[in-house]
């Protein structure tokens, strides 16, 4: 009988493969990349390993989908490119994930080391070109520095205010000998302080003062995991409360508490109630301009307490009365006993409840409508019927009308179910968000709301979804036109319209159809539902192209350099002369005065 054949040598450890099998010590399971010259050992260390890769189309599209992943999960994104074109093509995800507090890991392929400097075929200084947009940045010399490297980008990337961390990986790096290092031991992140026990006595010595008191929610509370802990502090002191973009979900759509989002698109009842209000509870927000409207006249008459975990934001923009930094969860958590307890017997406690119910009465009467004229699809109303029929779906839109659409009229019941591009405003982020999103959970019922200027920018992931067989459901708005752009020509450059025109769109049902992907087109008002039902009924990946009418805007805006207090709706706009711009009304319903002393 013939020897068996020699079992096939085991593959020698080198500065790739000991990153490879690290990543999975951190528990990452999945990463989005794209293959490359300075980073092909990292991918020869792939192949058979138990990571997944997902190979997307563009690299902007690895790191918005690695971002999406965390967003929606918590966890640590991680995407990869090769050097040069490859790292450059990641820059905006990066910056995307550095502004709205996203961790992620960034891994880029760099030349040989003896080949740095010299201006090498793919070199480019990512280092240095990314240094304003990560919270921080290695470049290994020698595979003896991977192991405390590969710990501290995952310890940093998740600790305090998360964020992303570059790791630049020279080629000689990953293919030197690297037999000799230890397993990796992850490092826990790094605990939030506790605040102080003086400024939780100051903090509530303060509310106890208030009569008219509002709560304003920023996306620092999904980051705190502060989420039940504010709608616990909302429930025992009926407080009212306001949502920045990033923050929606924090309370239930339905919460009597729950004024909506606050801003540039924000509710009338929302605004109206901060710019009268007389203590700003500040959760986790970071007074963000398109929040506040022009700040030296936002909530004028307030005192504020500001509640973060991050000490840089607490005064950059507007004086705090009251600071409390450090954990927000427990800090509300130390707060809520003795805060429900002044606003069932305060001295304050009667003008608190007529406080209260006149931002209910607001809420009511300042709601959406949906019963728009015409035969065509009213989007907002779309989107309504979307989140009825979806209600725990995660939703990742894009940038644009219809991403204020979606905030308006969308109910979140977590803000890791709405994924929006807040702080940087990126265009192509929603379809590889969504990507992300579904798998870090594949069991998820993923949406991405796009715009039709948005969704060319990224088109080719649809490559992706079609690969991995993603039942990522795809709705886009196509109003022939950059809208929010042709929307602010027409309001305050007088209709002077200036490249906004995309009326050569392709059909974009036939171009799903071009990636396998199932299609569906609507085009009348009185087939939503069906075509909502159909696109949410089918097993795999769908698309819903929508054409909506091109002059549509979003209701109510605040102009530049307005308070929040004099908003724009469509009936004041609507009989103006070309050129001209509207007055913006300041006087809400239900003055204030008639509240009790």
């Amino acid at each position: 009988m013939a020897a068996p054949a020699p079992a096939p040598a085991a593959a020698p450890v080198n500065g790739a493969r000991w990153l490879v099998q690290a990543l999975a010590a951190e528990g990452v399971d999945t990463l989005f990349g794209y293959p490359g010259g300075a980073i092909m050992p990292f991918y020869d260390a792939l192949h058979g390993a138990a990571l997944r890769h997902v190979l997307v189309r563009h690299e902007q599209g690895a790191a918005f989908a690695a971002n999406g992943y965390a967003r929606a999960s918590g966890r640590v994104g991680v995407c990869v490119a090769t050097s040069g074109p490859g790292a450059s093509n990641l820059v905006t995800g990066i910056a995307d994930a550095m502004l709205d507090s996203v961790p992620m890991v960034v891994i880029t392929g760099q030349v040989a080391t003896p080949l740095m400097g010299t201006d090498a075929f793919q070199e480019l200084d990512v280092f240095g070109m990314t240094m304003p947009i990560v919270k921080h940045s290695f470049l290994p010399r020698s595979v003896d520095a991977l192991p405390a490297m590969l710990a501290e980008a995952f310890r940093i990337a998740r600790s305090g205010r998360p964020g992303p961390v570059l790791i630049d990986l020279p080629k000689d790096v990953q293919i030197g000998d690297a037999s000799h290092l230890p397993a990796h031991v992850p490092l826990a992140a790094t605990p939030v302080e506790t605040a102080a026990e003086a400024s939780l006595h100051a903090a509530a010595a303060l509310i106890a003062q208030a009569q008219r008191p509002v709560l304003y929610g920023g996306g620092g509370i999904a980051l705190a995991g502060a989420v039940e802990a504010f709608r616990e502090f909302v429930d025992r002191t009926r407080i009212p409360a306001v949502l920045t973009l990033k923050a929606l979900g924090a309370l239930p759509a339905a919460h009597p508490c729950n004024l909506g989002m606050l801003g540039m698109h924000g509710g009338r009842a929302a605004n109206h109630a901060v710019q009268e209000s007389d203590l700003l509870i500040v959760v986790g927000a970071r007074f963000d301009d398109r929040a506040t409207g022009k700040l030296a006249e936002f909530a004028p008459e307030a005192r504020v307490l500001h509640l973060d975990a991050d000490g840089c934001e607490i005064g950059k923009l507007r004086a705090v009365d009251v600071a409390v930094h450090g954990d927000v969860a427990a800090a509300l958590e130390r707060l809520t006993a003795p805060c429900a307890a002044q606003a069932r017997e305060g001295r304050h406690a009667d003008a608190r409840r007529a406080w209260g119910d006149l931002c209910e009465r607001r809420s009511r009467r300042f709601a959406a409508r949906y019963d728009a004229p015409g035969e065509g699809v009213y989007a907002p109303k779309l989107l309504r019927r979307l989140s009825e029929l979806a209600p725990e779906a995660i939703v990742s839109c894009d940038v644009g009308q219809h991403q204020m659409w979606v905030a308006q009229h969308c109910r979140f019941a977590h803000p890791r179910r709405h994924l929006t591009s807040g702080a940087l405003g990126a265009m192509g982020f929603g379809l590889p968000a969504a990507i992300g999103a579904q798998l870090q959970d594949p069991a998820a019922q993923v949406v991405c709301v796009s715009g039709d200027g948005s969704f060319l920018m990224n088109v080719q992931e649809l490559a992706t979804v079609a690969r991995y067989r993603l039942p990522v459901k795809i709705v886009v708005l196509d109003n022939q036109a950059l809208g929010m752009v042709r929307q602010w020509q027409e309001l305050f450059f007088e209709r002077r319209y200036s490249e906004i025109d995309l009326s050569d769109n392709p059909d974009f049902a036939v171009v799903a159809r071009a990636f396998g992907i199932e299609a569906i087109s609507l085009s009348r008002g009185d087939g939503i539902d069906a075509a909502l039902q159909r696109l949410l009924a089918v097993p795999g990946p769908a698309l819903l192209h929508v054409a909506i009418d091109p002059t549509a805007n979003v209701w109510p805006l605040v102009p530049p350099n307005h308070n929040n207090a004099q908003m724009l709706d469509a009936d004041e706009v609507s009989s103006l002369p070309t050129g001209a711009t509207a007055p913006a009304r300041t006087a809400p319903e239900d003055p204030t005065h008639a509240l009790p002393a």
